[in-house]
């Protein structure tokens, strides 16, 4: 099963010949992939093997030495903000404010995103991930793990097709995790797509599971 674009056209990611260099450093060459619609992408390795290098080539956030980038078919170098209008990108840090409460956070990161929620959504949201007694703390105040529960928030919120996650598990417990599982699986099923940088195993009960093994 594979989503739909507006236009009728297949959820499709697709990377051909990109290559990566940190100072003089080769990262990864001649690195080919696609992601379709219903399909999580794994990519592992050791630290420093350009996990996140790589997914910062793919949201254009870094700029590959090589190769390409494609949405649909087309070059995101052509329109980027196609693709990035299609993306929910969540890298090592939380990106929250730390003066803004949680659900004003929650309120800021989807208006940047074009995605406008109401009030009881976002408290619904919240709650959701444990947070509803604390919706209203403003973020310095929150665990790490809490922290990152205000990002689950978020995802569960954003209708992006197309999620680009780094190691999202870090600092969850047990229940945190298990949320993120749950929330993965909600996306698969609807046949969005997922590129995610993890050490963990991920086993949702929907959609294709792919590994990307980085030397």
């Amino acid at each position: 099963m594979t989503g739909k674009h507006r236009s009728g056209e297949p959820d499709v990611l697709q990377v051909r010949d990109l290559a990566c260099r940190r100072g003089p450093a080769l990262l990864f060459s001649k690195l080919d992939f696609e992601v379709a619609g219903g399909e999580l992408l794994c990519v592992r390795g050791p630290n420093g093997c350009g996990k996140t290098t790589l997914l910062r080539c793919v949201t254009g956030l870094t700029r590959p030495d090589e190769g390409i980038v494609s949405w649909h078919g087309e070059s995101s170098r052509v329109d980027p903000e196609r693709m990035r209008a299609a993306m929910a990108y969540a890298g090592h840090l939380p990106g929250l404010k730390d003066d803004l409460s949680a659900e004003e956070n929650l309120e800021f990161s989807l208006r940047l995103r074009g995605a406008p929620t109401t009030a009881e959504q976002r408290r619904d949201a919240l709650a959701a991930v444990g947070l509803d007694k604390r919706r209203r703390l403003p973020a310095r105040r929150l665990s790490a793990g809490q922290r990152r529960r205000i990002g689950l928030a978020r995802l569960a919120l954003d209708p992006a097709d197309l999620w680009v996650l780094d190691e999202p598990l870090t600092a969850l417990d047990d229940a945190g995790q298990a949320l993120f599982v749950e929330l993965l699986d909600r996306h698969l099923a609807r046949a969005g797509l997922a590129l995610v940088a993890t050490h963990h195993r991920l086993a949702p009960t929907s959609g294709v599971v792919r590994e990307l093994r980085l030397a």
